[in-house]
């Protein structure tokens, strides 16, 4: 319990920093600032591993799935391999919904930030019922198994083919209930003209970003489950992934036609975990296999996109 109350607190504490010292005023994230953070968040996160051993070897933690050390570091790592990678598609939707609302880069970070601290809410949520589900009624897991493995196949057929977001019901649902303005005006989320109040394009921008998450979550999640059952790693890699998410978006963002292929990446990385799952009673996959498909396939979708590229330059 110590342990969990010590993460959390950090990622807390994390959070009031970020937003009350780093960029507490609005400003656009330049490269570098975003090459130093999330080379920031991945060293955490990989150090963070270290914690992992520890807690595992000295009992710092309950282990209901009687995990070695070593183990529960490489299923940590694996599960926060996975979350990363999907953060990719995740990164695209988002470029897409702050170009479709002209949401100045000045204010970007602040969209993000409260669009993590509600993702965190919201995938903590997902994963105590996740992991209660599967604990519960083992079954789950294939349920799961073909869900991931029909999103990889939707994922394959709609290739390529992005959806405005001012398209969306979730905008045209907002806009019954609440007048949106259609300029934005600095950081703020409402403004009030005349008698009457107005949404800004940020704040239908933080709530479409919100469910987005919330749809990525529901593959992101199945997918650590099928690493591990742990309460702690699925939170903790769940978590320190989506923390690095906002500075690697400033850092990818801009170079994402250069890694168009990193998508079937993410739909080979799907379909492997959701075959997984469908084979978990029957088939033992070792862990360190799962960790290879993955950083396999990522090296893989990153080459592809740089010498095709270069082969049709």
């Amino acid at each position: 319990m110590i342990l969990w109350i010590t993460f959390i607190a950090f990622i807390i504490l994390a959070l009031v920093i970020d937003l009350g010292i780093f960029n507490k005023s609005p400003h656009e994230i330049k490269t570098k600032e975003a090459a130093i953070w999330t080379t920031v968040w991945v060293t955490i996160a990989l150090l963070f591993s270290g914690i992992i051993f520890l807690a595992f070897k000295n009992n710092w933690i309950d282990n209901p799935t009687n995990l070695s050390p070593t183990n529960a570091v490489i299923k940590y790592i694996t599960g926060y391999l996975i979350e990363l990678s999907l953060s990719v598609d995740n990164i695209f939707v988002i470029a897409l919904i702050f170009s479709s609302f002209a949401i100045p880069k000045k204010y970007q970070h602040e969209v993000l930030f409260y669009g993590v601290l509600g993702a965190i809410v919201f995938r903590a949520i997902m994963i105590v019922f996740g992991v209660a589900l599967i604990n519960k009624f083992s079954w789950v897991i294939y349920i799961f198994g073909v869900f991931l493995i029909f999103t990889a196949i939707k994922m394959l057929i709609s290739h390529d083919k992005p959806s405005n977001p001012r398209d969306s019901k979730v905008y045209k649902w907002i806009k019954k209930f609440y007048p949106v303005s259609k300029s934005v005006y600095s950081d703020k989320f409402f403004i009030k003209k005349g008698k009457i109040k107005f949404a800004t394009p940020l704040f239908v921008s933080l709530i479409i970003i919100e469910l987005t998450d919330i749809f990525f979550a529901i593959d992101s999640i199945p997918a650590i489950l099928a690493i591990t059952t742990d309460p702690f790693i699925v939170f903790s890699s769940n978590i320190l992934a989506v923390m690095g998410l906002r500075s690697m978006f400033f850092l990818v963002a801009g170079m994402l036609d250069k890694f168009k292929y990193i998508s079937y990446s993410l739909i080979v990385i799907l379909a492997f975990v959701g075959v997984k799952m469908l084979l978990s009673h029957h088939v033992d996959i070792p862990d360190w296999l799962s960790l290879g498909v993955i950083i396999l396939s990522l090296g893989s979708g990153i080459m592809a996109s740089k010498l095709i590229k270069q082969k049709e330059a």
